[in-house]
Formats: C-alpha cells, structure tokens, sequence
C-alpha cells in the first residue's frame, strides 16, 4: 500500500510538471517571438498576426471581480444562516440543495444565462440594449460558485470553537455581534479559502462563460459590450486553428497558469501572515 500511495504522489507531480513543460516549451518562445508588446497587446487578428490578449486579460479580471462580489456577499450570508439563524431542521436540505448546485453541468448554466439572464438584460436594463457581456457572465458565475463559498464557509464557521460564541453572549454581545464581530473573524482563515477556490473557478470556467459573454476580442469598456475571456479565446480557437494561432492559444494557456500561481502563492502568504499573528498574539497572552 505504501508503493501505491507513494506511485500516486509521484503520479500527480509528475502530471504537473509535463503541463508545466508543455506550456512553458512552447509558450514562451512563442511570445519572445511575436515581442511583449505584441502578445500584450489590444488587437487580436491571427490573420494580421495581432495576438495581443490585454483585452481578454482585462475582461478575465472584471468578470471575475465582479462574481466574487455577488457570489461571496449571497454565499457567505446564506453560509451565516445556515450557521446561526436558519432552523435547524431547515439546515440540512438546504445545504443538498446548495451542494446540488456543484453537481449541475457548466452547459446547463450556460443555457439558462443565454435564455434567461441575457434577454432580461437586454430588454429591462441593459442601456445600448446588449445582454452579453460581463454582467450576464458575472451572474452566471456567481451561482456557480455558491456551492464552494457556502461549504467551506460554514465549515469553517463549524470548526470555531463553541465557548466563543458563548464567551460573546456572556459579555453581552446580541446574537448578531456574536456571529459578525467573534465568529467571523475567528473562521476567517477557511472562508479566504473558500474565495480562493471560488476565483479559481470563476476565472477557470469556459464553456458558460463562451455563451454569455458575446466572443469579441475588444477591449471591455461597458457591462453590457460583447467580450472574451482568457478561456474563452483558448476553447474557442483550439480545435480549428494551427501553427501560430494555435502557439498563440498555448501562450495565453501560460498566462492563465500564471494567474494560478500568482493566486496560490497570495493564499499562501495570507496564511503565513495570520499564523505569525498568531503565534505573536499567543506570546503576548502568555
């Protein structure tokens, strides 16, 4: 068994590090190539050999953004009710129901944004009467991401240890101030977590994102304006363009995997930081 566990360990790096070689071999030859200022530019025409990805960069981050806004203030308020303020026997099917939600194919997401999100925009708010773009994206993926926020979150707020909340309501704190000002604080490690898987996965997300986002490579400069996302532009040019435009696709792939990294390494500097906190405030207390 140890053999087994030790192969899959071995397995996973492994599998990581050919993605890592595949992408950084012929990437970054690719933008040495074409020159930063190309590649990072705001014209994208494979067929005038423009690949600058600034405006996919720029609409990746706002579509982002602006879901994490929804998604984390509906996600962790409905993870505070379930913790504290929902019935109990309300609890447990309403958090099925949350978690149901992670199980629902991205498509099926896609469709009910351009059935349903897209011309509700379109025709009641949206002011140059467009429903793409990065609004429709942002709510579609907001929904999507309810499922890690409210898990984790409420885990986490789980985790905290009871004699907090009591220790609140013993010094006069309302129930509200109790959760808000004491536990919150105190599960706020977990909940980070829980965004940064969710950025993970707004920012990761294709195929939804493809059918509400519009597809236009321009530079974003409205909610309602037809875009392209970083993953939108790799999927959808991967099975129908070849030599440069398709090295061009893998190239933009190192951008995203360097959003990755760049996200994984602020986690983990978040969680360095608040374990010195820790350990100082603990020194302090003794």
């Amino acid at each position: 068994m140890r053999g087994i566990f030790l192969f899959c360990a071995v397995f996973s790096i492994l599998a990581l590090g050919c993605i890592c070689v595949f992408l950084l071999a012929n990437g970054l030859p690719f933008i040495g190539k074409v020159g930063l200022g190309n590649f990072f530019g705001t014209k994208w025409d494979i067929h005038n050999g423009d690949y600058g990805i600034l405006s996919m960069i720029v609409a990746s981050l706002y579509v982002t953004a602006l879901s994490m806004i929804f998604g984390v203030s509906l996600g962790l308020l409905t993870a505070v009710s379930l913790y504290k303020f929902c019935p109990r026997r309300a609890v447990a099917p309403i958090r099925q129901m949350v978690n149901l939600l992670a199980g629902i194919p991205s498509v099926i997401y896609g469709l009910f944004g351009l059935i349903i999100i897209v011309p509700f925009l379109r025709d009641y708010i949206s002011p140059n009467g467009v429903g793409y773009g990065i609004l429709a994206t942002s709510l579609v993926l907001s929904v999507m991401v309810l499922p890690t926020i409210v898990g984790v979150s409420l885990d986490a707020l789980n985790a905290v240890p009871k004699n907090y909340y009591e220790g609140a309501l013993a010094l006069g704190a309302t129930k509200e101030q109790g959760v808000f000002k004491v536990m919150l604080p105190a599960a706020k490690s977990g909940i980070m977590a829980a965004v940064v898987l969710s950025i993970g996965r707004a920012i990761g997300e294709t195929m939804a994102v493809i059918m509400v986002i519009g597809g236009s490579p321009a530079m974003p400069t409205s909610l309602f304006q037809s875009v392209r996302t970083l993953t939108a532009n790799i999927a959808m040019g991967a099975t129908e363009l070849s030599g440069d435009p398709m090295t061009a696709l893998v190239a933009t792939g190192v951008v995203l995997f360097f959003f990755a990294l760049l996200l994984n390494a602020s986690f983990s500097l978040l969680k360095g930081g608040e374990k010195r906190e820790n350990k100082r405030a603990s020194k302090a207390n003794s």
